[in-house]
C-alpha cells in the first residue's frame, strides 16, 4: 500500500471566498478530506488526485502528482474546462448538472467530479492509462464526491 500525502494549499491573498473555502477545511474536514484523497489514491493506476475550487480557480489540497505532473497547476487549469461545459450546458438551456467529464491525454486519463454537497468543488484525478481502471475510478470518484461535505 502507498503513502498518501497531503498538500493543502494556504491561499496567498485576500479573496473572502477563498478564506472561506479554506477555513472550512481546517480542522475537523482536514481528516474527511485526507480520507477522501487517500481512498483515491488506492485506486488502480491513480498518478494524483486534487480537491479544486472552481469558482477561486484554485487547488485546494492535492495527493500524489509528481515531478511529471503538478497538480496544483492542472488541476487550477481544469476550472476553464468545466466553465467552457457550464456556458454551453447553460446556452442549450440545459438544466441537468455535469456528474463527470474525462480527458484522454495520451497515457493518462483525467477525470472532474464535481462534489455533491457543493458544485463548485470538484475532485481531479489523473490515471494511468495502462494501469487503471475506468469502472473502478468512477465509481471510486461518485463515492467519495457523494461523502464529501464541504
Amino acid at each position: 500500500m502507498s503513502t498518501c500525502l497531503l498538500t493543502v494549499t494556504r491561499p496567498s491573498y485576500s479573496s473572502t471566498r477563498v478564506r472561506q473555502v479554506f477555513n472550512t477545511l481546517v480542522p475537523k474536514t482536514m481528516a474527511n478530506l485526507r480520507k477522501s484523497l487517500a481512498k483515491l489514491m488506492r485506486v488502480d493506476g491513480a498518478i494524483g488526485v486534487a480537491l479544486v475550487d472552481a469558482g477561486e480557480g484554485l487547488t485546494l489540497a492535492t495527493a500524489g502528482g509528481g515531478p511529471g505532473l503538478d497538480l496544483e497547476m492542472a488541476g487550477a487549469g481544469q476550472v476553464d474546462v468545466v466553465r467552457a461545459e457550464q456556458r454551453v450546458m447553460d446556452r442549450l438551456a440545459c438544466s441537468e448538472n455535469i456528474e463527470d467529464m474525462m480527458i484522454v491525454l495520451g497515457p493518462q486519463f483525467h477525470f472532474i467530479r464535481p462534489l455533491t454537497s457543493n458544485r463548485q468543488l470538484f475532485l481531479y484525478l489523473v490515471l494511468d492509462r495502462e494501469r487503471g481502471n475506468l469502472g473502478m475510478a468512477r465509481f471510486m470518484l461518485r463515492k467519495v464526491a457523494k461523502r464529501l461535505a464541504l
